[in-house]
Formats: C-alpha cells, sequence, structure tokens
C-alpha cells in the first residue's frame, strides 16, 4: 500500500511457511531451542501475575532486576557496571532499535559487517540511514574473520558500527584483542558502537562468557551493549531485553523507551529476575548447545563440497556449499524433498549466500535425524 514503508521479505519465514505445510519436517531454521526456559521463571511469572503484579511500572525496568543485571554483568566481565547504567527493554531487538533511535539520525551512515542477521540493518534503513555492509572474511576451513584494515576505512564519517559477537548466523566470535582494536577505532573517529552480544553466554572454551565491550568500554565510551533473556535462557517467547549505557545516559534512553513501547510488564521482569538466579540453567544450555555442535559438525564430516568449522559462540552452524548461487531455492528443496528446515544464507545479506545456516540448540535425537536427512539432501543435490 503507498505510503507504507516496504522492507524485503524474511526468506526464513518463506522457508518456515513450507515446513509448516509438512508436518514431519525437522524444523531447525529459527533461531530457537526446543528446550524450555528456566521453571523458576515460569513460577515467578505467574505468582507475580496472580498476585496483581501488571500495572505500569518503572520505564526503567524494575529496580531490583537492573540491580540484578549490574551485578551479573559486574561478575561476568572486567568492569563494574552500575544499575544507573541499565536500562530494560522488551526484547533485544528492542534494544537495538532503541540504540539506533537514541544515536543515529535520517542520512547517517552506518556500518554493519555481515552476514548478519537482518534486523538491525532494517531498522537502520526504516530510520532513513543507510547501511554500508562490511563482509567478514570467509576462510577456507569454514571460519570467518573481521578484517580490521576495511573497518578502519570504513569508520571514517560514519554514524555508527554494529557489532554483533558471538555471531548470528556464522558463530564468529571477536577476541578480547579484536574487541580493543575495534573500540580504539570507534574512539578514534568518534563513532558510536552498538554492540549486539546476546550470545556472549553461549561459548565452548570452557568461559563463562565470551570476550564483551563490557571488559573493556569506559563508562564514558560512545558504547551501548544489547543484550536479551532469549538465548542463554531460551526464552524467546518472553520478550525481554537490555542495554548497557553510557553514564549519564540512561533517562535519556528512558524516554525513548517510553515512546517505543512504554516499559515491559512487571510480572515479565519478576520471572527474568529469577531467572538470573539459576546459573545452573545456564551451564545446562551451553552443555546442550554443545551437543548439538558436535553432532552438527560430525553429521557433515568428510562431506564433499561442504564446508563447516565448529562455530566458537552462538548455536548455529553456518553451512558453506561449493558452488551454490541460491540458497532460499536449496533451502526450499531440502524442505519440500528432505523434510528438514535451514534458513538460507541470502537471508543474512549478499555475504550469506553460498550458504545455509542451522540451528543447533535441540534435542540430540531430533539433530541426528536432521543431520541424516541433510547429508542425503546435500549429496543429492
Amino acid at each position: 500500500m503507498d505510503g507504507i514503508a516496504t522492507l524485503m521479505p524474511s526468506r526464513i519465514v518463506a522457508v518456515a511457511r513450507a515446513a509448516y505445510a509438512r508436518p514431519d519436517t525437522e524444523f531447525l531454521c529459527f533461531g530457537e531451542s526446543d528446550q524450555p526456559g528456566p521453571a523458576g521463571a515460569t513460577a515467578a511469572a505467574m505468582a507475580a501475575l496472580a498476585r496483581g503484579d501488571a500495572l505500569y511500572s518503572d520505564v526503567r525496568g524494575v529496580l531490583a532486576l537492573r540491580h540484578a543485571l549490574a551485578d551479573m554483568l559486574t561478575r561476568l566481565h572486567a568492569l563494574p557496571v552500575t544499575e544507573d547504567r541499565i536500562q530494560v527493554t522488551a526484547s533485544g531487538m528492542t534494544a537495538v532499535n532503541v540504540a539506533l533511535a537514541a544515536v543515529v539520525r535520517a542520512g547517517d551512515r552506518v556500518v554493519l559487517h555481515t552476514p548478519a542477521w537482518p534486523n538491525p540493518a532494517n531498522a537502520t534503513l526504516l530510520r532513513g540511514a543507510s547501511v554500508d555492509a562490511m563482509p567478514l572474511d570467509a576462510l577456507p576451513d569454514g571460519r570467518f574473520r573481521l578484517d580490521m584494515d576495511r573497518l578502519a576505512a570504513k569508520l571514517p564519517g560514519a554514524g555508527a558500527l554494529v557489532l554483533n559477537s558471538p555471531n548470528n548466523p556464522t558463530g564468529w566470535t571477536a577476541s578480547l584483542a579484536e574487541l580493543t582494536a575495534v573500540l580504539g577505532l570507534c574512539r578514534t573517529q568518534g563513532v558510536w558502537l552498538i554492540a549486539d552480544e546476546v550470545y556472549t553466554r553461549l561459548v565452548y572454551d570452557g568461559s563463562e562468557a565470551a570476550p564483551s565491550l563490557l571488559d573493556l568500554a569506559d563508562p564514558s565510551d560512545r558504547v551501548i551493549v544489547c543484550n536479551s533473556f532469549s538465548k542463554t535462557y531460551a526464552m524467546t517467547g518472553w520478550r525481554l531485553g537490555w542495554m548497557v549505557l553510557p553514564s549519564g545516559a540512561r533517562d535519556q534512553v528512558a524516554e525513548i523507551v517510553e515512546v517505543t513501547h512504554s516499559g515491559v510488564a512487571p510480572f515479565i521482569q519478576a520471572g527474568a529476575l529469577a531467572a538470573l538466579d539459576d546459573e545452573a540453567f545456564v551451564r545446562r544450555f551451553r552443555a546442550h548447545c554443545a551437543v548439538g555442535r558436535q553432532l552438527a559438525v560430525e553429521g557433515l564430516a568428510g562431506l564433499n563440497g561442504v564446508r563447516l568449522a565448529a562455530p566458537d559462540g552462538a548455536f548455529y552452524a553456518f553451512i558453506g556449499v561449493d558452488g551454490l548461487q541460491d540458497s532460499l531455492a536449496l533451502a526450499l528443496s531440502l524442505v519440500r524433498e528432505h523434510g528438514v528446515a535451514l534458513a538460507p544464507g541470502s537471508a543474512f545479506g549478499e555475504a550469506g549466500e553460498g550458504y545455509l545456516r542451522l540451528c543447533f540448540a535441540q534435542a540430540p535425537e531430533r539433530i541426528e535425524r536432521a543431520m541424516h536427512r541433510l547429508r542425503a539432501g546435500l549429496q543429492a543435490r
């Protein structure tokens, strides 16, 4: 309809709709686990709702949750985070959108490395800014690398850089040295750095968290870190996230939240507070994902024309297929002919073409069935 903004239709949704038409499909195309979130979170939310805790609450977030988030982040990272820098949001994507609303203006240029989850780019376009995509370097072994020289050439004159590490869809995870270099470049150029760290607890090197801008950035830096309960706590449908802001910026950003979604339901925040108390869940879920990661890599081992390295973080296998020029067509074919649904790499930008993304945060028996079907489908193409 004329007058309504138009965005490119989601290619992941196109695959999902095909999968809905075949009930026996192994559904691995969404960034979502089949595991339930913390039982304590559900119980706490239900208790809060039962006692009528469903009225307007502080738009900044419930005070107890803000303190709990600050304490958790201070424990995980090298530098302290204080409550007055925490803003609660209705999802991690809302956190990214609010960050863009806070620092990006029409006509600005936003640098975004790709392949990338498409929502931040679309949110940038809706603000009247332009997206300057910078592909990660695809290495022969299936891994990815951020080229610092190319990034340095992109940043002069940019309004913001959106950095996603651990990365969706590739699993690329920036080292502390790389984050130090990125932060230095942004400081030199006066560029806002919006860090999407929603997968920060899902790393497989024995660490409790991936390297983070919260290990490095001063409270005065132009850095906004966005996070979510969706991935670490398997709470995708709860729609709850948070931001860590520069000192002194929280109340200004709270006004943007007020006109965006007017705060988060207090009973949802009660569930989140209980989730933060359940570190055992985080460890179990990370171990669950690690099993899926191993099964995905083993399931495609030795398959000619297929490139896959075990990702350092997040819960995706980003599968390179030699000669693939239409990943959407292949993904649809895999659903219809083999009963396995993966996201087409082209859903994550031009740099993603030639790949398929598989979410391995699923039960082992489901991953095993899916890998058997996927292997057969790739051999048949």
